[in-house]
C-alpha cells in the first residue's frame, strides 16, 4: 500500500432531494482512477462526514472501495469527539476492507494533552487498520503537538502517519525531523503541500485533486523526484485556484467547482449552504482562466 503522492479528499454529491448521488460519484471516482490520483479519502471533511448517517456513512464507504477495486488505496475518515462514537465508526470503516483511517483530534470538546493521546490510544487499541491522524485546528479548536504526535507513533504499530493543516511549514518541519523516516507526513493545506514535500513530506490530501487530479499528481511527484521546476510552475498556475476552494467554507467552492465542470449537483446538506454569487463568479472567471471551462 503506497500512501504517498496525491490523496483526493472526494467530495460527497447529493441529489435535489439530498439523497447521495452514487452516479455522479462513480463518475468522479473513474474521473481520478483515469488521472493519476494515488488515493481516495472517503467520508472526510471535504466528503460532508458530519452530516451523514450511519446508514449512508457504510453504504458510502461500501461503494467506494468496491468501484475502485484495489487500484488505490482508500482511506475513511473515522474521528469524531466523543471516543466511543470514533471507535465505532472506525469498526465500520474497518469491515469494509478499506486501507486505512483518517482520524481527526476531537473538536469543540478541547481535550488537554493525556485526553488526546488517550483518544487515540483507545482507537488504536481496537482496530488493526492503519491510522493516519488529522490535525486541522481552524477546523477544530485544537492542536495536535509533535511531541504528542511522536509518543503515538512508538506507541502504536497502526499509526502510521498524520495528515497536517496547521497552517505552519515550522511545525510541519518538526514532525518531519523527529518522527520516524517510514511515518508518512501529508500535507492538508493545499497551497502548502509542494513546501512540505520539499521539506520530506510525502504528499498531500487534497482539495483541489477533486478539480485537477493529474495536474495534481504531477506537482507531488515532481516535487517528490526532486523536479523543482517543472513542480514549482504547476504550483503557481494553480496557487489561485487552491486559495479560491477556501474563500468559503470548504466544501462549498469545490463542489461548486465540479457542478460548474458538470460533474454534480449544486447540493448541500444544512448547515452548509451554496456559496454567495459573488464568489460562485471569482471561481467560474478562475476556472475559465485556467481552461477547465469554456
Amino acid at each position: 500500500m503506497n500512501l504517498k503522492g496525491a490523496i483526493v479528499a472526494i467530495v460527497t454529491p447529493f441529489n435535489e432531494d439530498g439523497s447521495i448521488d452514487y452516479k455522479s460519484l462513480e463518475r468522479l471516482i473513474g474521473f481520478h482512477l483515469l488521472n493519476g490520483t494515488d488515493g481516495i479519502v472517503v467520508c472526510g471533511t471535504t466528503g460532508e462526514a458530519a452530516t451523514l448517517s450511519h446508514a449512508e456513512y457504510k453504504e458510502l464507504i461500501q461503494f467506494v472501495v468496491q468501484k475502485v477495486n484495489k487500484q488505490i488505496p482508500v482511506i475513511a475518515g473515522s474521528g469524531t469527539n466523543d471516543t466511543q462514537h470514533a471507535i465505532e465508526l472506525s469498526k465500520i470503516a474497518s469491515e469494509q476492507d478499506v486501507d486505512a483511517l483518517l482520524i481527526v483530534t476531537p473538536y469543540y470538546n478541547k481535550p488537554n494533552p493525556n485526553g488526546m493521546y488517550n483518544h487515540y490510544a483507545a482507537i488504536a487499541n481496537v482496530v488493526d487498520t492503519p491510522i493516519i491522524l488529522y490535525n486541522v485546528p481552524g477546523r477544530t479548536g485544537i492542536n495536535l503537538s509533535p511531541a504528542i504526535v511522536k509518543n503515538l507513533a512508538n506507541d502504536f504499530s497502526n499509526i502510521i502517519g498524520i495528515k497536517e493543516a496547521a497552517g505552519s511549514i515550522e511545525q510541519g518541519m518538526e514532525l518531519i525531523q523527529t518522527l520516524p523516516d517510514d511515518f508518512l507526513i501529508l500535507s492538508g493545506d493545499d497551497p502548502l503541500a509542494f513546501a512540505l514535500v520539499c521539506m520530506g513530506g510525502d504528499g498531500c490530501i487534497s482539495v483541489a485533486a477533486n478539480i485537477i487530479p493529474n495536474e495534481f499528481h504531477k506537482l507531488m511527484h515532481h516535487a517528490l523526484n526532486g523536479k523543482l521546476d517543472e513542480a514549482r510552475a504547476i504550483q503557481y498556475k494553480y496557487l489561485k485556484l487552491m486559495d479560491l476552494n477556501f474563500i468559503e467554507s470548504n466544501p462549498v467552492p469545490v463542489k461548486t467547482a465540479l457542478h460548474l465542470m458538470g460533474y454534480i449537483q449544486e447540493v448541500f446538506r444544512l448547515p452548509l449552504a451554496p456559496i454567495a454569487e459573488k464568489n460562485k463568479e471569482l471561481l467560474r472567471n478562475e476556472l475559465t482562466s485556467l481552461g477547465i471551462l469554456n
